[in-house]
């Protein structure tokens, strides 16, 4: 080989050789060198992490009705555990080694043994005194770290609310690069969830000296890696937390949901979802088996029905029909039916019934909630001849059913907000064959059962659009927001929505046939003196599936209106499940004192015995309470089954690992709540199996 060739070879050896020394030696640094100081640093500094206080939400009367308070969470290093006494620690506690072992096997997973994991959250006032007492005896490893948990004031609210709970990596995933890391809480659902970015604030830190016993001994530094927390924005909302209360109180023992708006802003006054729970109850050391309980509660108080639940509306719906008929001009004020029992346009066969004999015009019609008349009105609408095909003429109806804010989510900053139902020609087609339906398929649409699905809010939301005669602002809990919104998250809560031109004569028709519903007609118990109400009443057939059958259930009780009439302030809906009677039987006199507690500020003494009346009825469904005594009876036999294992000292049976699944949810294997679980219980009520889902088999009795 040429010398030349020689040279070259040797010189490209010296380089790769010299390429192969660097790396060794830069993994040697990083693995070895620098996992020892970053050992040292850990012995020699404390990193603490500093949680800001999550911003304040109050009412509209600027009462703190959601602030914080201070938890502390016991934290550990797991690299520096040796030689802390955890025999000990244990005994303190109140738990066995092996939870010790598997709290830091996941505190090495989910953050590595080097970095400060939560081994146990919120400790009880007693644990915290005797860590606080014994401190020194594990602070290598161990730190106290101060957090703001949230504190209800008023106990209040749950489900508007919402509430929080620690990030998983699932989470993190998810949210990369949102401000996230291991140990923080955020919200999971209700306004927590929806104004998180507002609410949270930033992390501070600070940073101190230990010796070589691990003691703090100063800041590190004189405090200049120390960075300040800032704390969340306060929300201020609408809400009125003295209506909310007695909204709760009137619903105890009873299903169903009240929703208030403020129909000239969209703000909500008031939200109840029944049966609900106390907030506090997801808070503190206990949350998780607070959460577990409540998960399979067949009572689904975790469900915010206000937003979540689909109901037929029933009559209530009469008067969005009264609205399109007039609209149309297939009707007048003067326009008569008459009842002889029930509605005959289509035919003998199956007649739907009525309960008033009579002849009706439309005002009359609307007091005593006539079926016949507001069948034949839908009727006109279908069969009007402006429109060429039965396709064309559902579809405009459709159309006006969009405008008055139904069939679509109207887009409250309450999450999972459900978009309900009306029927559309594909749908029928679908279900009948393309061309083979006519009106008298979905004749039942015309009183508000059959496929119709409204949420609560809906129904509020639809009640402020005829006060307002025609137009809405979308329902929201939160008005303002202190410091501005930088994120733009009230935007759309700003600007009213009129969707279609509907003149005002015609609401004011409308509105005079629902004051005479309460001055004198099916909801005369909404009636209070001095103020003049205009409301509607309905009574709603549902039906579920028992046993695998289709089985008709006690009618729901619902009613709506707004007040007052001249200037209305408050737009309201109530709905009691499976009451079993009319709707102003039970929903209307609920809302006649929300309405006289929101405008006079206090409920007159000769209604209080009205307010514990009510209060102290107990309409939980039949199907419910069977659902509970079954819980509450394997909740004794998994109890039992416990004592006797305990006393005999065995394993765990077959028998009872079978009861344990079955009054446990399945839930994914960390012990945070997860924001999607009330959709996998699948809480959401299911409208097909909570209505009649033979649209020719309808409600004879709606009022």
């Amino acid at each position: 080989m040429p010398v030349y060739n020689q040279s070259r070879s040797r010189v490209i050896k010296i380089v790769f050789a010299f390429a192969f020394f660097i790396i060794i030696a830069q993994l040697f640094y990083l693995q070895i060198i620098s996992d020892f100081r970053s050992q040292a640093d850990e012995q020699a500094i404390l990193r603490k992490t500093i949680y800001p206080s999550r911003g304040i939400v109050f009412d509209r009367k600027r009462k703190a009705i959601l602030d914080n308070t201070l938890a502390y969470d016991l934290m550990v290093t797991p690299s520096q555990l040796k030689g802390v006494d955890t025999i000990l620690l244990c005994r303190i506690l109140e738990i066995d080694t092996l939870v010790f072992r598997k709290r830091i096997i996941s505190a090495i997973i989910k953050n590595t043994s080097q970095k400060p994991s939560v081994f146990e959250a919120s400790l009880s006032k007693l644990k915290f005194a005797r860590m606080q007492e014994n401190m020194f005896r594990f602070s290598k490893a161990f730190f106290l770290q101060e957090r703001p948990v949230r504190r209800y004031p008023y106990e209040a609210a749950a489900n508007v609310f919402g509430y929080m709970g620690e990030v998983d990596t699932a989470f993190l995933r998810k949210h990369d690069g949102e401000g996230y890391q291991q140990g923080d809480y955020t919200g999971f659902t209700g306004i927590e969830r929806t104004y998180e970015q507002a609410l949270m604030g930033e992390r501070g830190l600070e940073v101190f000296n230990r010796d070589k016993l691990g003691r703090i001994v100063g800041s590190f530094d004189e405090g200049k890696e120390d960075i300040e927390a800032v704390a969340g924005s306060n929300l201020y909302t609408e809400l009125d937390i003295e209506l909310q209360l007695l909204g709760e109180k009137l619903m105890s023992n009873k299903v169903g949901s009240i929703v208030a708006v403020n129909p000239k802003t969209g703000g909500v006054i008031a939200m109840v979802s029944s049966p609900t729970y106390n907030p506090t109850y997801l808070t503190g050391s206990e949350r998780s088996k607070h959460f577990s309980e409540l998960y399979v509660d067949p009572k689904k108080p975790l469900l915010n029905r206000a937003v979540n639940a689909g109901y037929s509306p029933g009559s209530t719906f009469k008067t969005l029909q009264a609205l399109v008929g007039l609209h149309e001009g297939v009707i007048t004020t003067d326009f008569t039916v008459s009842c002889g029992g029930a509605f005959y346009g289509c035919g003998g066969a199956k007649p739907m019934g009525c309960l008033d004999v009579g002849t009706f015009n439309l005002l009359n019609a609307i007091r005593i909630s006539d079926n016949t008349y507001f069948a034949t009105v839908m009727q006109r609408v279908i069969n009007n001849p402006r429109y060429p095909t039965l396709d064309s003429s559902l579809r405009a109806w459709d159309q006006y059913m969009y405008a008055f804010g139904l069939g679509h989510k109207l887009g409250v900053d309450i999450p999972t907000e459900r978009r309900g139902n009306i029927p559309t020609p594909e749908y029928y087609d679908k279900v009948h064959g393309k061309g083979r339906w006519t009106y008298c398929s979905f004749r039942s649409v015309s009183i508000g059962q059959g496929e119709v699905d409204v949420t609560p809010i809906q129904v509020a939301n639809e009640m402020a659009y005829i006060a307002n005669k025609g137009s809405y602002y979308i329902p929201h809990i939160v008005d303002s927001i202190e410091g501005g919104d930088k994120f733009g998250l009230l935007d759309k809560f700003k600007k009213p929505i009129r969707p279609i031109d509907i003149s005002e004569d015609i609401f004011d028709i409308v509105h005079e046939g629902m004051q005479r519903v309460v001055d004198g007609g099916t909801g005369a118990g909404a009636r209070v003196p001095g103020i003049a109400i205009c409301g509607k009443t309905g009574t709603v057939e549902n039906y579920a599936i028992v046993s695998g059958k289709l089985a008709k259930q006690p009618n729901h009780s619902f009613f709506c209106g707004f007040a007052p009439r001249e200037n209305p302030k408050i737009a309201i809906m109530c709905v009691v499940e499976n009451s079993g009677r009319f709707g102003g039987t039970f929903a209307a006199p609920i809302v006649g004192l929300m309405i006289e507690k929101y405008l006079n500020d206090t409920l007159a003494a000769g209604r209080k015995a009205e307010e514990e009346r009510l209060t102290n009825l107990n309409l939980i469904p039949p199907l419910m309470k069977k659902k509970i005594h079954e819980l509450d009876s394997l909740r004794k036999v998994k109890e039992e089954m416990k004592r006797l294992k305990d006393t005999l000292q065995i394993d765990i049976t077959p028998e009872e690992e079978e009861l344990k699944n079955a009054t446990q949810p399945t839930r994914p294997g960390n012990n945070t709540p997860q924001r999607n679980e009330p959709q996998k219980q699948k809480m959401i009520v299911d409208s097909n199996r909570q209505r009649n889902l033979n649209p020719n088999n309808r409600p004879n009795t709606n009022k």
